[in-house]
């Protein structure tokens, strides 16, 4: 896999327990990996807080964009239901450990 040049962070809470929330990255994982340019996701939990986050990997300025004005990007707090807006940052890749 080549370098990505742009990571996505989304962190949320949710108020469905946890195996609801695996069903919904279960039927959300398709469509997300139809998207172009997203090299990969990592779906993450905090061990202390029970917080959820999704780690995306871009190829590109253009295809991260594109997926942020997007139906799929607009409805994460509802698949989810979120306890407020998810929190999102977005890096530029400076440079990686290892090639």
């Amino acid at each position: 896999m080549a370098q990505p040049a742009l990571i996505l962070l989304v962190r949320f809470r949710s108020a469905l327990p946890f195996d609801e929330v695996m069903k919904v990255i279960d039927e959300r994982a398709p469509e997300f990996r139809a998207l172009d340019g997203l090299q990969q996701k990592y779906y993450l939990q905090d061990a202390e807080s029970g917080e959820y986050a999704g780690l995306y990997l871009w190829s590109a300025p253009e295809a991260l964009a594109e997926y942020r004005e997007s139906e799929l990007r607009a409805t994460i707090a509802a698949a989810y239901q979120t306890q407020g807006e998810p929190r999102v940052e977005v890096y530029k890749m400076i440079k990686p450990l290892r090639d």
